[in-house]
């Protein structure tokens, strides 16, 4: 069965798009025109802008297209949108905003001591973890997907969690910075082990464990949410098995393992940056090792 059935608005989330545009222009008022009212301000870079754009793109992607109507109608959907709002977008974020207006946002005392706070890698980790793990409990699922604005509150805040465990990572900010070398490693690695119970769980799951994929009556609640009452009513559906053929405990392993999968890439790619990172500093601080030793014994230059 077709998708547009269920109506422009419903597909692509129109005033989601206002909002983003808003934030696009905004972005870019700041960083460009506004720029001389901030301290020790720098010119955009090419690369901040189009990875700030980037990162709008790709949220709307997951948040505003057909993929986020999708994901109500098939659970691998909603796990690859998930997994990428979480672990793609805040890293892109953290990098495409200056670290002079980093520094601006967190010189608000009230704002640099939460924030403080949660980017602590114990707590980030943790933070970020349990939100992830809670969220994808069966009855914490359901109960979220049949209450928009409840769901909503707790993406932006697993968001917020998600932003302050890769700031523990990638701060752009030196004296921000909490973790180098091997440390940034063993927290990749830990974040990676910390996600696996919630993944297993899904992919070696007996029976199928949300129902919002397999109780009509779940199901049309909240497709009632998602594309309005009025509009779910007239279609007269019974389940989101009309959109997939896929047995729904296929499509929740499914998910499980594409969650798993993308997680493992985008840590994979963050773990050969910080490794070559690592590397590079590595080798500069030899290099000057050898220069100062050149400069105190003569007989080296020989």
């Amino acid at each position: 069965m077709p998708f547009n059935i269920f109506g422009f608005k419903a597909l692509w989330s129109p005033y989601f798009l206002v909002i983003l545009l808003f934030i696009v222009i905004l972005y870019f008022l700041v960083t460009i025109k506004f720029r001389s009212s901030f301290a020790n301000s720098e010119p955009l870079t090419t690369k901040q802008a189009i990875l700030f754009v980037t990162s709008i793109v790709i949220l709307y992607a997951i948040k505003g297209s057909p993929l986020d109507l999708m994901g109500h109608l098939m659970f691998y959907i909603h796990g690859i949108t998930m997994v990428i709002m979480v672990l793609l977008i805040p890293p892109l974020l953290i990098k495409a905003i200056p670290p002079w207006l980093w520094r601006a946002l967190l010189n608000k005392k009230p704002v640099n001591v939460v924030f403080s706070l949660l980017t602590k890698p114990v707590i980030a980790v943790l933070l970020f973890n349990g939100l992830f793990s809670f969220y994808h409990i069966p009855i914490v699922f359901d109960q979220l997907m049949q209450h928009r604005i409840l769901q909503g509150n707790y993406l932006i805040v697993l968001f917020i969690a998600a932003l302050c465990m890769w700031w523990s990572l990638l701060s752009p900010i030196p004296e921000y910075r909490s973790l180098s070398g091997i440390n940034k490693v063993a927290f990749l690695f830990v974040n990676g082990m910390l996600l696996t119970p919630a993944c297993a769980m899904i992919i070696f799951a007996d029976t199928a464990l949300y129902a919002t994929y397999y109780d009509p009556a779940v199901w049309g609640k909240v497709m009632s949410l998602c594309v309005g009452t009025a509009t779910f009513t007239n279609l007269n559906l019974s389940g989101p098995e009309l959109f997939s053929s896929m047995p729904v405990l296929y499509d929740q392993r499914l998910g499980g393992v594409v969650m798993k999968i993308i997680q493992e890439v985008i840590y994979a790619v963050v773990l050969a940056q910080v490794f070559f990172e690592w590397y590079r500093k590595d080798q500069e601080e030899t290099e000057r090792e050898k220069e100062i030793q050149q400069l105190l014994n003569p007989t080296l230059l020989k």
